[in-house]
């Protein structure tokens, strides 16, 4: 795949992606404003990681059928509606119609270019680079998005946070797909592969019953896990500790950067190394980073091992992604890849709930504890992912 036509990818999913993530940060200040309590922003946050998990294998299946664009072209209309909405009536209900809408619009496109990326590559080396590449699009939107919202929230009001400002927001985010969108336009369609040979809609049972894809979903899930317990447990810990909010942000911004700076480097690592090497060693290290974690006295030591966290679990996204393009069915790859973030986005949703139930008994250490040994004893399931190797 041409370096020109995967930046411009790349870079039209960031404009649709920080959509959601910009709204993610503004729709909850201004329900917070507007008097709603912690409770219904709690149900708003989780309307953006709920949308995905019901739209996701429609949006696959989709994408298998039609090829990239027209996936890209809904989700380029849902963005731009939800931003578009809330930014002409800023009240709860429509705040909680932009955040399943900018939700569905992220998980749809994420879905539409990875399997675009990857039936363009011509090599498992190069389905590696793309994969570490196109990966790096969620960090930079995560960065995009909260930092426009914000902006244009403190400086476009009258005073900080006034009403004038969330409108601005809303309405700069609505134009950032339209920028998406023409970038996709110029990338060429790839031919779409029959859905079978006797024609029949398969269930996505079929791909779940496979052992590699049950092991590898469930390897992704355990990151995932290891993940939100770090997003969530850390502002609480850091709390604990008498931290400031800024400090708590550093060691949450060490974590993002890390995640994505390993994606920018992992293309010189993989081309030498199997998937499931780079999967194992960055599972164990991640592990022993959790456990250590709570151990830290200092922020300085928390910060170390936030870099750590980003840099391994930055690094296992774009080889689980390779290993599930290739042991999937090319009729079937968008659907395999609307499972993945089926499964992202559920635990997204449910563990936080989790993290809060068990974390009132162990406490916040414990919790850190409790999923590092499970990614630990999960480790076992990666040498399993091992792919027969392409050369005789």
């Amino acid at each position: 795949m041409k370096g020109r036509q995967l930046l411009r990818l790349l870079v039209a999913q960031v404009c649709i992606h920080s959509v959601m993530t910009g709204t993610r940060l503004a729709a909850p200040l201004l329900a917070l404003q507007l008097g709603y309590s912690a409770a219904a922003v709690g149900v708003l946050l989780a309307l953006f990681a709920l949308s995905p998990v019901v739209l996701a294998l429609p949006a696959g299946r989709l994408a298998d059928r039609q090829g990239l664009h027209l996936p890209v072209n809904l989700g380029v209309a849902a963005a731009v509606l939800g931003a578009a909405a809330a930014a002409l009536w800023p009240v709860f209900p429509v705040l909680c119609i932009a955040a399943m809408l900018s939700g569905a619009s992220a998980g749809t496109v994420q879905i539409a270019v990875q399997r675009h990326v990857g039936r363009a590559a011509a090599d498992t080396n190069e389905l590696k680079t793309v994969f570490s590449w196109i990966a790096i699009a969620p960090a930079m939107a995560n960065f995009l998005g909260p930092l426009l919202a914000g902006l244009l929230i403190d400086h476009a009001g009258l005073t900080p946070a006034h009403e004038t400002g969330f409108r601005a927001a809303f309405a700069a985010l609505a134009l950032l797909p339209l920028v998406g969108w023409w970038l996709v336009q110029r990338a060429p369609a790839l031919s779409v592969t029959a859905l079978a040979e006797d024609g029949v809609q398969r269930s996505v049972w079929d791909l779940v019953s496979a052992p590699m894809m049950r092991r590898l979903l469930f390897v992704n899930w355990l990151q995932a896990c290891a993940w939100d317990v770090h997003t969530f447990v850390l502002p609480i810990l850091g709390h604990e500790r008498g931290m400031s909010a800024s400090t708590i942000g550093v060691l949450l911004g060490a974590f993002a950067i890390a995640a994505a700076a390993v994606r920018v480097v992992l293309p010189l690592v993989a081309r030498r190394l199997p998937e499931w090497q780079v999967m194992f060693a960055s599972t164990l290290v991640a592990a022993l980073a959790l456990l250590l974690y709570p151990l830290m006295p200092g922020a300085l030591g928390m910060g170390a091992c936030s870099v750590v966290l980003g840099l391994t679990l930055g690094a296992v996204q774009p080889m689980v992604l390779s290993v599930l393009h290739q042991i999937t069915p090319s009729a079937r790859q968008g659907e395999a890849m609307a499972l993945r973030v089926m499964t992202i986005n559920f635990s997204s949703f449910l563990m936080p709930m989790l993290f809060g139930s068990v974390g009132a008994v162990t406490g916040m250490a414990g919790l850190f504890w409790l999923v590092g040994g499970a990614l630990a004893l999960g480790a076992r399931a990666v040498p399993g992912l091992r792919l027969p190797s392409p050369h005789p």
